[in-house]
């Protein structure tokens, strides 16, 4: 009984410190920038409130991707959402803030079939070839871009 115990003791211990590694390893990664310049930037959509206003959420990636783009860190923007419950294309709501803060539109490529992150990235690495793009930047929460980078590596994507 005792060692039954031990063990179980032992195996919580693993897995409690299993997780905390991971967790640490996400937001140490999540939270870096190295300052990489990139070919294009990809910001992965999120909710659009019932009034067509950007949750958040959203209007933080938004800011981020345009921080991007005003220091030269990339040279287009690729917006990725797609049909919310709400009745609007993250894409196309995400361009209009773009366009509002000065981006002009043919930088802008518009993915309203990016539904979720694996739908964003296959639409993304469809667009390669026709973008003529070699490196990207994944613009998200913190704690969703190891899984995104992870997702692009998985399909092929090395840089």
């Amino acid at each position: 009984m005792k060692n039954r115990k031990r063990k179980f003791k032992i195996f919580i211990i693993i897995l409690f410190l299993w997780l905390c590694g991971h967790l640490i390893y996400i937001t140490v990664d999540g939270l870096t920038d190295k300052n990489m310049h990139a070919d294009i930037a990809v910001i992965l959509g999120n909710t659009v409130n019932e009034d067509g206003t950007l949750s958040k959420r959203l209007e933080k990636r938004m800011e981020c991707g345009l921080n991007l783009y005003r220091h030269g860190r990339v040279k287009k923007i690729l917006v990725s959402g797609g049909l919310g419950k709400e009745g609007f294309y993250e894409g196309d709501k995400m361009k209009e803030y773009l366009i509002k803060n000065k981006v002009p539109d043919s930088i802008i490529i518009v993915d309203n079939s990016g539904n979720n992150t694996l739908a964003t990235v296959n639409n993304t690495l469809q667009l390669k070839d026709s973008l003529n793009f070699q490196s990207l930047i994944v613009v998200s929460q913190y704690f969703h871009l190891t899984r995104t980078k992870m997702l692009f590596r998985k399909q092929g994507l090395k840089t």
